[in-house]
């Protein structure tokens, strides 16, 4: 469609020009539209505003820098396109959920698992089940599905689930709206050094507006990314640094999905090619409200 191509190529601006001090009016230019269309079309598209993606990219860009460069993380703030290290620094630990320093430390020496604080008393939390729906031939992966306050997987999830074998994947979360996203990482990659891995799939499903400690369905049909899509900015082991085989790794060579059969998990694939998540996609889900 017409206006993806226009959003794709704004989008290809920012990873080209991070460093710049990007205007609303200037991305608007790259995708032929007025300010306003441009700001519409973009959420639309990609479920979020230029601006919050803009902030992505240049986050995900620091990531790179801190671990395949040795340059200091003052001037990996500039080459990003923040001019306070102080503002670059809160907004790099929110969202990756360490500090730049501890990053780039953890990440060549080895990140440990994916943690959450403790959590709080089921009591009273909704629960949001579903299934993982595959594409074909994708090869052993470890599936970490998560429940996030914005549509940017980013910071710690309010509730993750991590997946390697074939069953329901389920979150326990406070009364809100909620965006259910989901990662599909590599469990074998030959690629020698540190350095930020993109993962092999990606999935979301529908928001979902929790309360009152109900039930919910959302499904989610992992794809692979596009240019339209947000990049992970949470630290996963297997995405950011050093190649690691988890012990329980499939054997290379394996056919599927390492401990997701290719039944009931695979499923129909029909994924929305473009990941929508704007307003025409963002229901929210409300089992048994009134």
């Amino acid at each position: 469609m017409a206006a993806e191509v226009a959003i794709e190529r704004s989008i290809r601006a920012m990873w080209n020009h991070h460093a710049d001090p990007l205007s609303l009016g200037q991305l608007a230019d790259t995708a032929f539209y007025s300010k306003f269309h441009y700001s519409r079309m973009f959420n639309e598209v990609t479920g979020t505003s230029p601006g919050r993606f803009l902030a992505a990219v240049r986050l995900f860009m620091a990531k790179r820098h801190l671990l395949e460069s040795a340059a200091s993380v003052s001037d990996i703030t500039h080459r990003v396109g923040y001019n306070s290290l102080g503002t670059f620094t809160s907004r790099f630990t929110r969202s990756v959920g360490i500090a730049p320093t501890r990053y780039r430390f953890l990440a060549r020496c080895g990140m440990p698992p994916l943690t959450l604080p403790a959590a709080q008393a089921r009591h009273g939390l909704s629960t949001v089940a579903g299934r993982l729906h595959f594409p074909a031939d994708v090869g052993p992966v470890r599936v970490y599905v998560g429940a996030f306050s914005t549509p940017i997987m980013e910071g710690l999830p309010r509730s993750c689930d991590i997946l390697d074998e074939c069953r329901p994947f389920r979150l326990n979360v406070p009364d809100g709206l909620w965006f259910i996203r989901a990662a599909a990482v590599m469990l074998h990659d030959g690629a020698p050094g540190p350095q930020v891995r993109l993962p092999r799939l990606i999935g979301s499903g529908w928001a979902v507006r929790a309360r009152g400690g109900r039930m919910y369905n959302a499904d989610v049909q992992l794809r692979a990314a596009t240019q339209l899509d947000l990049p992970i900015l949470l630290a996963l082991p297997e995405l950011d640094g050093p190649y690691h085989r988890p012990l329980h790794a499939a054997p290379s060579g394996e056919a599927g999905v390492a401990g997701f059969g290719r039944g009931a998990c695979e499923g129909d694939w029909q994924a929305d090619p473009w990941g929508r998540a704007g307003a025409h996609r963002l229901r929210a889900v409300q089992e048994g409200s009134p």
